[in-house]
Formats: C-alpha cells, structure tokens, sequence
C-alpha cells in the first residue's frame, strides 16, 4: 500500500489559449475524454493505494473538488497552497500531514498533468519502486528517451541494486543537442519525469539535513491549518515565508539515497502543442485534427477547434488552436515560446491569460456572451441543488430570463420561482440569491446594467462554499 501524492499545481502557459491562469491544463481534456487530472488517478486503479491527496493552488480549489468527485474520489483530501512555493515544500506539507494522521506511509508523488500511454508498464515501475521506497530508498523514476531531447533534465544511472533499479549517479541540467545525442547513444542516461516514491519519514529527514528551513516552514504552516469543506488550508503566513525550491534542487541532488526505476511507459508531459501532437491520433500526413476542421494540402500539424470551424490551405508545421476568445497560430518548432504571448497579456493589463470566456465556479459555469460600456450579457449553468451566494451589488442591475429548468429566487423579502421563458428583475443594492432547486441544470441568461460591471462589485451575506463574509471583493 502506498499514499498517492497528485501535484496539481502550475499554470501551463505554454498550453494557452485552452490552459489558463484559472483553469490550468491539469484540469483540461487534452488527450482524451476526461482531465489530466482525472487520468492520472484512473491510472492508479490497478494498484492497492490509500485515498489520494491532492495539492493544489487555493484558485483551483473547486476545479480540482469537482474533478475529484466527477472521478470517483470523494474521500479524496485537498491540500491547499496559498501561493505556489514549488514542489520540495508542497511534498513536505504532504509527508508532514500523512505522519499527523498516525502513520509514515510511503509516498508517490505524481504530477497531475502527465500523460501516459502504456498503464501496464507504469503499474510494473510502481510495483518495482516500492520495495526500495520501504527499505529507505528515495527512488525516482527516469523514463527512457527515444530521441535527443532538450527540453528536460536528466538522471544517469549508477550501479543496479538488487531490485532491479539503480543508484543514481548524478543529475543534469537540460542538455544542447549535440550532449542530448551523447545522452541517448550511451544508454545511460533516462529523463528526468518528476515523479518519485519514499516514505514520509526518510523524505522528511533528508529535507531537515539539507534544506531545514523548508521543513521549519512547513510544520509552522501545517501546525497552523484548518480543515474548510473538503480543503485542509494551511497557515497563509507561515508558508508564504517558506523558501521556494524544488524537490530535485532540495533533496535528490544531495541526498545519498536517490535510487532510479525506469519507466517506458510513453510518458510525456504535455508541455507544448507540440508535446500534445506528439501524443495525439494523426492522419496518414501527420494532422492531428480535433473539432470541425476542413483542410486541404495541410500536413503534420494539430488544428484544434472548439467553437468555430477552422479551414487550412497549403500550410505545413502549424499549431492553431480556437477557443471563444482566443485564437493562436503557431509554427511547431517555436511553440515554446507561446508564454511569451502570456507574459505580453500581463504586461498589457489584458485578462485572456487569466480566463477564458466560460468561468467555472462551485456552482456551476458562465459565459460572458457580449459586453458594452454599461451592460454585460452572461448565460449562466447552474448544477442541480446548487446555489449561488446571498449577495448584493452596488454599481448593477441584473435581469435573469430562464432558459432550461426552474430558478429560485430571493429578491429582498421575497422568494419565488421562475420557469423556462419567465424572467426576473435584480435592482441595485439589493439583496439576493439564485438556486436550481430542480434535477437537471438550470440555464438563463443574466443581462446586468450599470456603472461598473466588475466581478469585485459583490457583497456576500452567505455562501454555502465558505468563499467570503460580508464586506468582501472576492467574485
């Protein structure tokens, strides 16, 4: 048995426009029917494990519920991160909680946005780390390349212990290509994959030899957590104060005890468009096509559609993916430089790098349909029983016309309901909420009017999400 560890963590810029700030790709479907996420714990089935717990950014955190339970794992706990301080402290918050709980189970730390082809092969790595994990070993697990590449770290092997596995020798930098072919013809050296498997306890000792204040920050940050809903939130403070390093930089570099299993499993990370073409179903010309896409003399490139039909003539190499709000076109041999649009959104105070036009909330979804200088039309999906917080608005006016199923309302002193192709009227400062009391989803359109439209112009009295109290900003 074995605790399963999923980092959940990062923002996936190079992804954008699908992977955004709020919705990152760990929490996207890129390579199948369900999120990155959710095939990583389908990954586990074959194995005998504990509950999972995950980590994640406190943004993410009711992307990352709902994920859990559309999966199955309700018994599932969430770590919270108040800010992201890199993976060395986030795995110290988990061996630290696992061991408060009143045992040192062994660990294995998976990255909840990696994609993995051959489960079998991954299910026989774990099987074959764990025993070295319980005899003390800090394993990782080093996946064989099958081409020069340089955009990941790597580990060369050391002498094969009697599991099978390998003490590892030493750890590498991101290679040129000239050393990448080195590394690929000599059989000893394997990419770097992120992931390993340890017993809290021998983690914790080896982070307190080498990078003690990490650990003093994170028992400060734990001692001082609080269990909200599903979330345990740890101590804002205390952990915004940690040092941020990774887990390889904190402890596998130094440490004495860094044990390798190898993994050929058609791992990859996704870390690029061309990372996803690499790992998706393509024509006989080596077009990866997802959605309505009509093409003519159109080879090896991925064309993602999502609400638009996209036509291709005479292109080769390409990356063009549509969302709602975005459109990216991308040669396949510079799509890492695709965050750098992002950091140029930033700079340029524009929200497409945060968000795209679908907004997922704990109750539900909106879309921001049109807007102008005094008005915003919205159409909002509300899950069945759910219910949006008692709030009033300062600045708008909102007017709700259903769409699909029956909404409850409390407008001020009153509470009715409403029925397909009925509408209601919200007035400015006025107290009210929104309720789908019914069985399927509610849909109406919101067409607010006002002065100021902004998602901070609410005052919450209620909320079933433990969001905010009143006098808060947070939307």
């Amino acid at each position: 048995m074995f605790l399963p560890v999923v980092m959940a963590g990062g923002s996936g810029s190079r992804l954008w426009p699908l992977s955004r700030q709020l919705n990152p790709k760990q929490f996207l479907c890129l390579a199948g029917s369900e999120s990155m996420l959710q095939a990583t714990l389908r990954r586990l089935d074959g194995l005998s494990h504990e509950a999972p717990l995950l980590i994640c950014n406190e943004e993410h955190r009711f992307l990352a519920a709902e994920q859990l339970r559309q999966a199955g794992h309700e018994d599932a706990q969430i770590l919270l991160e108040p800010i992201g301080r890199n993976t060395a402290p986030a795995i110290a918050l988990a061996a630290l909680h696992a061991k408060a709980h009143g045992n040192d189970p062994v660990l294995l730390v998976l990255a909840a946005d990696h994609f993995i082809e051959n489960t079998e092969a991954f299910e026989g790595s774990i099987r074959q780390a764990l025993p070295m994990a319980e005899a003390g070993h800090l394993v990782t697990f080093g996946i064989v390349p099958d081409q020069p590449e340089t955009g990941y770290g790597y580990i060369q092997r050391g002498t094969m212990l009697e599991s099978g596995g390998y003490a590892v020798k030493q750890f590498v930098e991101k290679p040129d290509v000239e050393t990448a072919r080195g590394y690929l013809e000599s059989g000893e050296y394997f990419w770097n994959s992120g992931m390993f498997m340890f017993r809290a306890s021998r983690y914790l000792e080896e982070l307190e030899k080498f990078q003690p204040e990490i650990l003093k920050a994170c028992q400060g940050a734990l001692s001082n957590s609080e269990q909200d809903l599903h979330f345990i939130r740890v101590g804002a403070e205390e952990f915004t104060a940690c040092p941020g390093d990774s887990i390889d930089y904190a402890v596998m570099e130094k440490t004495s005890l860094a044990a390798m299993v190898a993994l050929d499993a058609g791992w990859s990370d996704i870390g690029s468009w061309s990372a996803l073409w690499d790992v998706s179903g393509k024509d006989d010309v080596g077009n990866a096509f997802i959605g309505d896409v009509v093409a003519e003399n159109t080879r090896n490139s991925l064309v993602h559609a999502e609400y638009r039909m996209i036509a291709t003539v005479g292109v080769e190499n390409l990356m063009i993916v549509e969302t709602k709000d975005a459109v990216l076109v991308a040669h396949k041999n510079d799509v890492q430089s695709v965050k750098k649009i992002v950091e140029k959104l930033k700079l340029d105070g524009r929200s497409e790098h945060l968000n795209g036009r679908e907004v997922y909330r704990p109750w539900g979804v909106y879309d921001s349909v049109d807007a102008g200088a005094r008005y915003q039309v919205k159409r909002i999906t509300v899950k069945p029983g759910a219910k949006l917080s008692v709030q009033m608005h300062h600045h708008r006016a909102e007017h709700w016309i259903v769409v699909s199923g029956t909404a409850k309302v409390s407008n001020g002193e009153e509470t009715y309901l409403v029925a397909e192709n009925e509408s209601t009227y919200i007035p400015i400062g006025q107290i009210h909420s929104l309720e789908n009391p019914g069985k399927i989803p509610l849909e109406l359109i919101e067409v607010q009017s006002g002065s100021y439209l902004g998602e901070d112009d609410i005052v919450r009295y209620h909320d079933h999400y433990g969001r905010a109290s009143i006098g808060s900003s947070v939307a």
